[in-house]
């Protein structure tokens, strides 16, 4: 059997890297993680709102908490990761975010639980979720080898699309059985059960060499400068930074919208969004035929221009049916977001040395989730002051004009990708 780690591209079949092993473990902790991840997002911001009665702003600054460390560690993370074994820097990561989500069950069980401990628990997951998710992308390539990277990217991105369409209903579910504090302790599960199967993987990176006397300051600027020289990364970044800002503004409202305009319960919550996920399993079947038809540079911005204006539907919802055409219409948004990640997350694992892996991401996270945190807390603010509809409107049309940087550069016509840089020396401050 061909090992995936050394390039080749693995024989075509419905399987094909499922096949291996060490993909099959990652595939795996992808899964419980995702689906433990799917019920955070919604108990953690419920748990503010219906257990804490949070006002517009608190959940603006909740949401915030939860991207502000890719701001605060997100570029000297990546150096680090690049001087550490990625597997393990995602093992230590699941098993602290697990210990740290069960304090709020047990804060909620002993009447302690305040708004400022949901704010330390974002905070704390958030910083090792940056950790966690800049080791990730960069394994990927080591373990399944650059020609399989769209197939790989497409599976794991069949699993978070799966576990948002079947997480919502889940933590919908568990957050009216038990309560939204309570059902955090299935993520600390899931978080637990991920690291377990990465503990599985046998294949193993060989240690990062540093070049002797380099520093960490160094490396971040190389790592900067690699990312906004490349003038199609710049768009990429800026397109992905331009919509997760209002993203995060969007979302930080929607679950204050949700439950005190539009009267759903938390049940009803979760299935809303679940509908989302449907998109995202969709994204995943059409990937491959949109590239193959629109060519990998077009597919990237329309992708994002033609899905995004469906999401105005949400601030024209009323209660009753109104509101459910607004789930459908997020169904349209979840395949353009797919498709626009699987794209362009696998050309930026190709285009990028393995040295520079770590420091890359690190800079595209820093600046895309630095560009959701202060949208949320945008959100929060605008909330405050208008209105949880009056924001969704202003953030809707922000996502709406958020492909205009990737259709105003070269991806627009470039139907075939650049070859990936050749390596270079380390650099040695």
């Amino acid at each position: 059997m061909i090992s995936p780690g050394d390039g080749t591209a693995v024989p075509r079949d419905r399987l094909g890297l499922l096949r291996e092993r060490d993909f099959r473990d990652l595939f795996l902790s992808t899964t419980v993680a995702q689906v433990g991840y799917q019920i955070t997002s919604l108990a953690l911001p419920l748990a503010a709102v219906l257990a804490l009665d949070a006002g517009e702003l608190e959940v603006g600054v909740l949401s915030s908490m939860t991207m502000v460390a890719f701001v605060l560690i997100g570029l000297p993370a990546g150096a680090w990761i690049d001087r550490m074994r990625r597997r393990r820097v995602m093992i230590v990561s699941d098993v602290v975010r697990a210990a740290v989500l069960l304090t709020v069950p047990i804060a909620w069980w002993t009447g302690t639980l305040t708004i400022w401990q949901l704010y330390a628990v974002a905070l704390v997951i958030g910083a090792f979720t940056v950790f966690f998710d800049v080791s990730y992308q960069s394994y990927l390539p080591h373990l399944v080898g650059r020609a399989n990277l769209v197939e790989g990217n497409a599976k794991l991105e069949t699993v978070r699309s799966t576990a948002q369409l079947g997480g919502p209903v889940l933590a919908g579910q568990l957050i009216a059985w038990l309560t939204a504090p309570v059902a955090l302790a299935f993520d600390a599960v899931a978080l637990g059960a991920s690291a377990l199967f990465l503990l599985r993987i046998r294949r193993r990176e060989p240690k990062p060499e540093v070049a002797q006397g380099s520093r960490i300051a160094a490396e971040v600027k190389e790592g900067l400068a690699f990312v906004f020289k490349n003038r199609i990364l710049a768009s990429i970044i800026a397109c992905t930074g331009s919509w997760n800002f209002w993203m995060g503004a969007f979302m930080a409202m929607i679950v204050v919208f949700l439950p005190r305009d539009m009267g759903l319960t938390p049940g009803e919550i979760g299935l809303f969004f679940a509908l989302f996920g449907i998109g995202g399993v969709a994204g995943v079947l059409v990937v491959g035929p949109a590239t193959r038809r629109l060519g990998q540079g077009p597919v990237v911005w329309i992708s994002v221009a033609a899905t995004s204006p469906w999401i105005l539907l949400i601030p024209l919802a009323e209660p009753g049916w109104r509101v459910w055409l607004g789930a459908v219409a997020m169904t349209f948004v979840g395949i353009g977001g797919v498709v626009y990640n699987v794209t362009q997350v696998s050309f930026r694992q190709r285009l990028t040395p393995d040295r520079m892996l770590g420091r890359m991401n690190a800079t595209v996270r820093f600046i895309v989730y630095g560009a959701y945190a202060v949208g949320s807390l945008l959100g929060g603010v605008l909330g405050q002051a208008l209105g949880a509809r009056a924001t969704l409107w202003i953030a809707a049309a922000g996502i709406c004009s958020a492909f205009l940087p990737v259709f105003f550069s070269p991806l627009r016509n470039l139907r075939t990708l650049p070859e990936p840089e050749r390596e270079r020396e380390p650099v040695a401050a």
